[in-house]
């Protein structure tokens, strides 16, 4: 997988604190489709919508636009990670995990009348490999061969190795389906509409609103319950889209209210005479440490084992974060098959200066350590800088290291990590499908996007593929756990959190409970306004 700027290297939306996920689910039902009942509902959001055409972007506010606008073969329900049929009305693997074939659904159309065949299945998926843009998900379909369509309804994928993980990736915004008479072959459409087959259009799209109306030629899984949905762009401005939601101008605020603002409409009696409510969910999202293992300190196996054993994750997430985290003890967060607690097993829970100590002196360190910590505010946001001076004071605190806090731009940043001068820094991940895999390969696998100079030829050349191959999620999972206790005896990196989701709304607004869940996708269809 190519390293490059993406929706997942997100810990906090641009600007402070955590994310506040609005992530909906769709039903299973075959009598699925647009309904347009309900009221229009008005969502605020931080973030920008960088794209609209689906071989480009790979943001969280494209990728919320491409599952509402555009459908993919499979979609995952709601609360679940395992993908089933949308488009498609099945798809099975054939020879192993080396091919994959779909039948479509009789009769689909997209949002124009143009029929939605095989022939733009193929299409949408060569053109994304082919334009290959550096914003856009050609990563997540780099094990496609070739495609075959021996009829209108039959998509056959040859793919280059086994890879289990195919229907989940294409489950993902980058399995979009785009007209082919719509959409440019080889590159990116440039008028800033966007025709496809989803429950929702794009009416309109500037920069203070995107407006969705509700597809009357939808034909899949989700039952539409409102209207339509306004999206309120606030462009990383948390003060504004807490006023917003305060005055009444939004229904729901999504991805941008800070930590505190979290913690304070929770324990609020005047947000709860107005009629807002808080709703917790789960997520996948996490933060890791990364450590670079030819730096000359923090590639010393003593040193990162020392911080392993003074990191207190309690106090970072009840502190920093208002318990709107909760601590992480291995590389493949809880909720996800294979979770364990490597971390946990190996370091503890709490600070441990003895065996920190014990650690530095087995690398004949006696003095004080000195460390850097770097951060990046206008990535991870600022509440990633007030973590990091907590940890540098935790560090501190054992009389073992003088550790530091440098905080720099997210451009200069990314330089300083591929030129290999910082010894440590943060990474956050928000994974793009509900799996192991997720959390591992992109890690761990050729090429990766860590660039921390981890290699471990066991994980490499036999535990990934191995687990790719693995048609059943489940057996997977002695394999994984093989993984994570690896990683934690070698301390590439030390996971750190991993992250809630919150719903913040308005009492007359229903279907929250179905909208916070790991698959990272925002379904607009779930919600209801009375």
């Amino acid at each position: 997988m190519k390293a490059r700027n993406s929706k997942k290297w997100t810990s906090a939306p641009l600007g402070a604190g955590l994310a506040i996920a609005l992530l909906g689910g769709c039903g299973t039902q075959n009598d699925g489709g647009a309904a347009d009942t309900g009221s229009a509902i008005v969502v605020g959001m931080s973030d920008d919508v960088l794209a609209t055409d689906p071989a480009s972007g790979y943001d969280p506010g494209s990728w919320l636009l491409f599952n509402n606008v555009f459908q993919s073969l499979l979609s995952f329900p709601k609360g679940g990670s395992v993908p089933q049929p949308e488009a498609a009305r099945a798809c099975a693997f054939e020879n192993g995990s080396r091919t994959y074939r779909c039948t479509l659904r009789d009769g689909l159309a997209f949002s124009n009348g143009d029929s939605l065949t095989s022939e733009d299945v193929k299409f949408s998926f060569e053109r994304a490999i082919r334009i290959d843009d550096p914003a856009g998900p050609a990563p997540l379909l780099s094990t496609i061969g070739s495609i075959a369509t021996p009829d209108a309804r039959t998509v056959v994928f040859h793919l280059k190795v086994p890879d289990a993980t195919f229907p989940s990736k294409i489950a993902s915004g980058a399995g979009s389906i785009v007209d082919h008479r719509e959409y440019p072959a080889d590159g990116l459409r440039k008028d800033g509409k966007a025709v496809g087959s989803g429950p929702y259009t794009l009416t309109s799209l500037d920069t203070s609103k995107a407006v969705f109306g509700v597809n009357s030629r939808y034909d899949g899984t989700a039952q539409v319950k409102n209207s339509g949905i306004t999206l309120s762009l606030f462009h990383g401005n948390q003060k504004k889209l807490a006023a917003a939601l305060e005055k009444g101008d939004i229904d729901v605020a999504y991805r941008g209210l800070t930590a505190p603002d979290i913690a304070k409409l929770q324990d609020s009696t005047a947000a709860s005479d107005k009629g807002i409510d808080v709703v917790e969910g789960t997520s996948a999202e996490v933060q890791h440490l990364v450590f670079n293992m030819d730096d000359p300190v923090t590639g010393r196996l003593g040193v990162r084992q020392a911080i392993a054993y003074l990191v207190d994750r309690d106090a970072l997430v009840s502190k920093v974060y208002r318990s709107t985290a909760t601590p992480l003890y291995s590389i493949v967060p809880a909720g996800i098959t294979a979770h364990n607690t490597a971390f946990f097993d190996l370091y503890g829970d709490g600070p441990q200066p003895a065996k920190a100590a014990q650690a530095l002196r087995s690398e004949g360190i006696t003095g004080k350590v000195e460390l850097t910590l770097w951060s990046t505010p206008s990535r991870y946001g600022p509440a990633t800088d007030q973590e990091f001076r907590a940890i540098a004071g935790q560090l501190n605190a054992s009389g073992l290291f003088d550790a530091r806090v440098r905080s720099v731009p997210f451009d200069q940043y990314e330089k300083g990590i591929a030129a290999g001068t910082y010894g440590v820094y943060v990474k956050g991940w928000v994974p793009d499908y509900p799996d192991p895999d997720n959390f591992t390969q992109p890690f761990f696998g050729k090429d990766n996007v860590l660039q921390n100079h981890y290699e471990n030829t066991d994980i490499t050349g036999r535990i990934i593929p191995a687990t790719a191959a693995q048609a059943n999620r489940g057996a997977t999972e002695r394999d994984f756990g093989e993984l994570q206790d690896d990683v934690a005896r070698d301390l590439p990196i030390l996971p750190l959190w991993q992250g809630k989701q919150y719903a913040v709304a308005y009492d007359n607004i229903s279907g929250l409970e179905w909208t916070l869940d790991a698959s990272t996708v925002f379904r607009f269809w779930e919600i209801n306004k009375d």
